[in-house]
């Protein structure tokens, strides 16, 4: 009889390992480990000894009794409330009611009021580049960069931020 030390039958099971190694997509601190798939447990057989009865009818119920939800920031839109919407031909920026949204090209960002530190402006001396930047608690920022048609715009895009800023932003 030849017995093997430090071999055996059955796989080492323990936790399994996470990270960036096995999950291209996890960012510590920002996306947690990758969901683990559980296998759906089976139905149980119905037993054939047992009687089936029938269900209870069911009152029908009016398809206008529910209507489709709605987030809840949506319904608090104040109305003629102020709204901020600058864009090119490549980049947008919204500001309004729900908070602040950002898009260059297909890469987009959406920040709630509440995740705002500072909003900044900036014109630039020459050139027609109006850049706005959204500052964030943990001290990251998202600068975009939006062409304006004519140098004067940047007056009137500047009024129209501090207006949106003015009613829904709030300094902690």
């Amino acid at each position: 009889m030849e017995q093997r030390i430090g071999s055996s039958s059955k796989p080492v099971e323990g936790e399994p390992v996470t990270g960036a190694g096995f999950d291209p997509a996890f960012i510590p601190g920002i996306t947690g480990p990758a969901a683990k798939s559980q296998p759906e447990p089976e139905p149980e057989p119905e037993s054939e000894s047992e009687p089936t009865a029938p269900a209870p009818a069911e009152e029908p119920k009016a398809e206008t009794a529910e209507a489709p939800a709605e987030p809840e920031e949506e319904k608090e839109a104040p109305e003629g409330g102020p709204v901020f919407e600058a864009s090119d031909r490549r980049a947008k920026f919204v500001a309004d009611h729900r908070g602040v949204r950002l898009s260059l090209d297909e890469e987009k960002c959406e920040f709630r009021w509440n995740e705002i530190a500072a909003v900044e402006t900036e014109s630039p001396r020459f050139g027609k580049r109006f850049t706005i930047t959204v500052h964030t608690p943990d001290r990251r920022w998202y600068p975009i960069e939006i062409e304006a048609t004519a140098r004067a715009r940047f007056k009137e895009w500047e009024d129209e931020l501090d207006a949106v800023l003015d009613a829904y932003f709030e300094e902690a």
